[in-house]
């Protein structure tokens, strides 16, 4: 079996394992928990007896298509589906080859099927642009610029052989913010790595940044990341996209984009500029998860990768209360994506 085909039977085997981020969420406000484990395609094609001849649910009028789609679907978390509500992340580029640049061309049509081109701008930008290894061990987060006619463009590099996946993060003017992803391939010998142990340590270009708190499936977890440099805590990061750190959270195994906030703002009056960053993050089941913390200092953006296992843990006594405060505020009524 030649290459390509050993990696898309790979990723055919991975894109089955789930239904619906310790190495590093939909933007800003909670989510709600996902079911258990379904599998990726179920839960935007199941149908039932009362569904399946377009009718709802009994008693319900004819023609009418029921919850049973739309709550599926709104408990998946983002970057699972190339395509939602009408809206289609489309790639326009071909071939890449491991190590070489490539002008990476895509677009994102419209429930009309043609290129969506007004975007609102969300945490600085219309659109966010995440490529990471499907065995996590390459993370890059790109910012494209618009070539025109609803053409989004971005230099994209891929250090080896193996199979990606590309998440667009994106809120179209006038409709909800939405988190859509897509395979990329690069033909070539490949071993998929194992994921990293679950480490609250994480190194990067001479900063250390060290993890508190546990993820607990079902519910908010606080995280805290704690930025040093020498041994010195580091008190002046810059801000990064609205806030002191940005936190991409997925789940191993199919990479599902989850949910992350964080707490405070630059300028808020009470947000201070490190040494600590704040998250709240939600994850739907109990795994392992990649974590990656994009903070600015000293005018270069850093990201510090950690693995975590979610599960039974202990949680964080004041979670709850300080999401119940602080739903309204930070909640833009994503399913799943990043937050800062």
């Amino acid at each position: 079996m030649n290459a390509p085909v050993k990696l898309g039977a790979y990723v055919l085997g991975l894109a089955v394992v789930f239904g619906g981020a310790l190495g590093v969420g939909k933007a800003v406000g909670p989510v709600a928990a996902a079911p258990a484990d379904p599998a990726p395609g179920a839960a935007h094609t199941m149908t039932t007896p009362e569904t399946t001849a377009g009718h709802g649910s009994p008693g319900e009028p004819a023609g009418h298509t029921g919850g049973h789609a739309e709550q599926a679907a709104a408990d998946t978390p983002g970057g699972l589906q190339m395509s939602e509500n009408g809206y289609t992340l489309k790639p326009l580029t071909g071939e890449i080859k491991p190590g070489e640049p490539v002008d990476y061309r895509f677009t994102v049509t419209g429930p009309d099927g043609k290129p969506v081109t007004d975007y609102q701008v969300q945490h600085d930008k219309k659109l966010h642009f995440i490529v990471v290894s499907r065995d996590l061990a390459t993370f890059q987060h790109l910012h494209p610029s618009e070539a025109g006619d609803g053409v989004w463009s971005v230099k994209l590099t891929l250090p080896e052989a193996g199979a990606y996946r590309a998440f667009a993060d994106f809120a179209p003017t006038g409709g909800s913010p939405l988190t859509l992803g897509t395979d990329l391939f690069v033909a070539g010998d490949y071993k998929p790595r194992p994921l990293p142990a679950a480490s609250r340590t994480a190194t990067v270009d001479g900063y250390t940044v060290t993890l508190d708190g546990d993820l607990v499936p079902g519910r908010a977890s606080k995280l805290t990341l704690t930025v040093s440099k020498d041994g010195e805590p580091v008190t002046d990061l810059q801000p990064y996209l609205g806030a002191y750190g940005h936190l991409v959270a997925l789940r191993a195994g199919d990479l599902a984009y989850l949910h992350v906030h964080p707490d405070g703002a630059p300028g808020d009056g009470r947000t201070a500029a490190g040494p600590q960053i704040t998250f709240y993050a939600e994850v739907p089941s109990g795994g392992d998860y990649g974590l990656f913390l994009d903070f600015q200092h000293g005018d270069t953006v850093r990201t510090a990768a950690f693995t975590a296992t979610a599960g039974a843990g202990h949680g964080d006594d004041h979670t709850e209360d300080h999401t119940e405060d602080q739903g309204d505020e930070h909640s833009d009524g994503q399913s799943g994506g990043h937050g800062h």
